[in-house]
């Protein structure tokens, strides 16, 4: 299957130097919602969940980066959910979710990244893009695989 017609589903850690330009470590992500935007990467999945946290984070940030609250609120609207597919973690998705965590070894706050992770396998992406992909190693089983910002562009330039 191209590239292109895999679905692919973002993570807060892409989406907020997507939309966020933190130098080096944003040239990846920004490349990634410039094709988005551009229509070059169409069927794009992200959580509810993550809308959250990039409004959280985009809104706490030092002051050179922070957002104020309406900009954030119109990058999310405009850029996140007019373009993505946004999820949440189905019903059926919530019986036997800690039981499969606590499998997993989840603990602590990466109890967060376990639910998008659920979320995005719920959902039926085919690749995961995240800087955390260690967070997102139990995907591997269920065929989904779990690439960075950097890999996933070089993927769509060749």
């Amino acid at each position: 299957m191209a590239l292109s017609q895999e679905s692919v589903f973002f993570d807060t850690s892409v989406l907020l130097p997507g939309l966020i330009d933190f130098g080096e470590q944003s040239l990846a992500p920004l490349r990634l919602l410039d094709e988005v935007a551009g229509g070059n990467l169409r069927n794009v999945h992200s959580a509810w969940h993550c809308c959250l946290e990039l409004y959280s984070v985009a809104t706490r940030l030092p002051a050179e980066y922070r957002l104020p609250g309406e900009v954030a609120a119109r990058l999310l609207e405009e850029e996140i959910q007019d373009r993505f597919q946004i999820h949440g973690l189905p019903e059926a998705g919530k019986d036997g979710y800690f039981s499969a965590a606590s499998k997993d070894g989840v603990m602590g706050g990466r109890v967060y990244d376990f639910h998008i992770a659920e979320t995005a396998r719920l959902a039926g992406v085919h690749i995961v893009v995240t800087e955390n992909r260690r967070h997102f190693t139990s995907l591997l089983r269920y065929g989904i695989r779990v690439v960075t910002a950097s890999e996933l562009m070089a993927e769509l330039c060749t």
